[in-house]
């Protein structure tokens, strides 16, 4: 599923939010952004990894899983970054 980054400000809450949620599921749960891909389930250092993609405000990235329980860890990141974060 692709994002559209709306928010002008900060990445590290949304971040740690996607770890979070990336955590609570079996698959494996990826973020993509200009080519670079990065895994969400390595936490602690998938935060890092995400910050260092450096994704600015106006862009788009990308998240996929793999596994059992794909389709509800999408749709799970994709609610709790509406809810919390301006994407579209």
């Amino acid at each position: 599923m692709r994002f559209n980054i709306i928010a002008v400000t900060g990445f590290a809450r949304p971040t740690c939010l996607l770890i979070n949620t990336a955590s609570l599921f079996q698959s494996s749960i990826h973020l993509e952004y200009k080519g670079r891909s990065v895994s969400l389930k390595n936490s602690p250092t998938s935060i890092m990894d995400v910050m260092s993609l450096e994704i600015k405000p106006g862009t788009t990235f990308k998240i996929w899983a793999d596994g059992v329980d794909e389709h509800q860890a999408i749709k799970s990141i994709e609610k709790a970054l509406i809810e919390t974060w301006r994407i579209s």
